[in-house]
C-alpha cells in the first residue's frame, strides 16, 4: 500500500522579510546621518566684489606659494616665522585687544591644509580671523 504525503516541503525562501529589514536599516542610517552635524569650520568668506574691508587689523599672517609663513603686528613690517611659533605670536598680539581681527593672506596655489591649520588656531582660542582676498578688477 502506497501512502502519499500530504505535506510537501518547499525549498523556496521568502525574501520579503529580508527586504523589509534592509529597507528599515537604510531609512535608519539615512535619517541618522542627516541628524549629525559634521565637524567643520564655519567661515564667512569675504566677497571680493564688495569694496568693504576690515580697517582695524591687529595682526597679519601671510602664507606664500612655497608654504613659508610671515607675521606682522598691526601695520608693521612682516617677518618670516616658523609654523610652530605662529600660535604664540597670534596670542601675544591678541592680549592687547581682543576686539580686533587677525588677517590671513594666503596664496591661491598653496595646499588647503595650510589655511585650515591657521584657521584652527583661531578657532581653538575663539579669535576673530578674516581671510583676505583681492577685489575683482
Amino acid at each position: 500500500m502506497a501512502l502519499k504525503r500530504r505535506n510537501k516541503l518547499s525549498a523556496s525562501f521568502s525574501m520579503s522579510s529580508m527586504t523589509d529589514m534592509m529597507f528599515l536599516l537604510l531609512l535608519f542610517f539615512m535619517i541618522a546621518s542627516t541628524m549629525s552635524a559634521p565637524n567643520d569650520l564655519k567661515i564667512k568668506l569675504p566677497q571680493s566684489h564688495s569694496k568693504a574691508s576690515t580697517k582695524v587689523v591687529l595682526a597679519k599672517v601671510s602664507i606664500d606659494q612655497n608654504g613659508q609663513y610671515s607675521f606682522a603686528q598691526g601695520n608693521g613690517k612682516a617677518y618670516p616665522v616658523e609654523k610652530e611659533q605662529l600660535e604664540t605670536l597670534i596670542l601675544q598680539a591678541m592680549e592687547q585687544d581682543t576686539t580686533q581681527f587677525v588677517s590671513l593672506h594666503a596664496d591661491q596655489n598653496i595646499a588647503y591644509r595650510e589655511v585650515v591649520d591657521v584657521l584652527d588656531i583661531a578657532n581653538k582660542h575663539h579669535l576673530k580671523m578674516v581671510i583676505a582676498t583681492k577685489p575683482v578688477e
